[in-house]
């Protein structure tokens, strides 16, 4: 990869390590140490994430607008001072929601702008540059959960003051880097005009995106509930906390070490997007099915096995079509309403696993997650039809099979 790229992995890892100090530990603080109900930290864990989605919308506007550095330095300003400041007012519950909304929302604002500068600095990359970011967010999610709950043991303050210091090292590393990036990025994308030549209507590549969203939004409406509604169900079998914590360290490890056993199947057997996103949707099905019938540990480890090689194929694929579809000057509009999307999808999951289960249990809910997988399948098949010159099933180049 180029170093360019190298540079943002490291930001993004950074970054996300930060933010992961504190979404695993927010329930607990809230309701062992604050004192609140678990629907009041529910819905202070829902406020941060649609303070997340219009962070990204606003963050992918800005970007095309007045560039990605300027617009990551204002969004981790605003994370690094809300979290230093996080770090002195946490046992204030009030200023705890109103500073957890502030971290969301300049969180949200970074995300999609990194995602558009790895775009834009390696285009003939393909998939390569988006899930680079990808496999760095995972292991930005793993380290933070670890490092946090290793902080909290001891005292829930060192997690704050934690938050606080990985973000302003993640400033510090914008501030010396990511202009020469952005400059970089420009270039790049000046010398490959050839990629721009197939111009369709702006209202056309929006719609596809939308389509193409809507599946997407399926697919995280299912996988959070692993950090939801698997999570109690794992609990009310009788299977340990430590137990069900264990399938995430075989998520995060299988992301990291598995990649060239994904890179392997693309490059022999899975040529284009649509035929991973497919792929990808088959095996998430599979892992479902697994789980309505999963009584035993060794039958949840399985799942999650198979979640994650479903996953490898489908998350990289999405903002890399989105990076594609994308007209000129709206790269960071497109990449931010994809996770912004993600983002929602983490949002609804819950409450709708949580709704589905109470009133018809948990077998009913993985069938019914089964189904649903099938709108994705259709926004996938019918996503870019009408959208001239971009054909998304033809096997990509060598270099794009990541």
């Amino acid at each position: 990869m180029p170093k360019a790229i190298w540079i943002l992995v490291i930001g993004m890892t950074i970054n996300v390590t930060g933010a992961s100090f504190l979404w695993p530990l927010n329930t607990i603080y809230m309701s062992q140490e604050l004192g609140r109900s678990l629907t009041m930290a529910g819905s202070v864990t829902m406020i941060n994430a649609a303070a997340g989605v219009i962070g990204n919308l606003l963050g992918g506007r800005l970007f095309d607008k007045i560039g990605g550095y300027k617009t990551i330095i204002t969004g981790v300003t605003i994370t690094t001072v809300s979290a230093f400041t996080l770090a002195g007012f946490h046992q204030s519950f009030t200023a705890y929601v109103l500073l957890l909304t502030t971290i969301g929302f300049g969180g949200g604002m970074m995300v999609p702008c990194m995602y558009a500068l790895a775009g834009a600095i390696w285009p003939e990359g393909g998939r390569k540059p988006f899930n680079a970011m990808y496999v760095a967010q995972n292991v930005g999610v793993a380290a933070g959960a670890a490092i946090g709950g290793l902080l909290a043991s001891f005292r829930f303050d060192y997690v704050f003051f934690g938050n606080g210091v990985m973000y302003g090292s993640f400033f510090l590393l914008a501030l010396c880097f990511f202009k020469h990036l952005e400059e970089e990025g420009r270039k790049v994308s000046a010398s490959s005009k050839n990629q721009q030549t197939e111009r369709v209507e702006s209202s056309k590549r929006f719609q596809a995106l939308l389509l193409l969203c809507a599946g997407f939004l399926v697919c995280w409406i299912a996988y959070t509930q692993w950090a939801s509604t698997i999570s109690v169900h794992t609990q009310n079998l009788g299977i340990p906390l430590s137990a069900y914590s264990l399938l995430w360290t075989i998520n995060g490890g299988m992301i990291i070490f598995c990649q060239p056993l994904i890179k392997f199947f693309i490059r022999r057997w899975v040529h284009s997007l649509k035929a991973q996103i497919y792929v990808g949707l088959s095996i998430f099905m599979v892992s479902y099915l697994i789980l309505a019938n999963a009584e035993a540990l060794t039958a949840f480890v399985v799942a999650m096995i198979i979640l994650t090689l479903g996953e490898m194929f489908v998350w990289p694929a999405i903002p890399t079509i989105a990076h594609t579809l994308a007209p000129k000057g709206k790269a960071g509009f497109y990449q931010g309403i994809v996770n912004s999307v993600g983002t929602g999808g983490r949002m609804i999951g819950p409450l709708f696993g949580g709704l589905m289960a109470d009133l018809f249990g948990m077998a009913a809910l993985f069938y019914v997650l089964v189904a649903m997988f099938s709108i994705a399948f259709i926004m996938t098949r019918i996503f870019d039809k009408g959208v001239s010159h971009l054909d998304f099933t033809k096997k990509q180049q060598e270099s794009s099979a990541s």
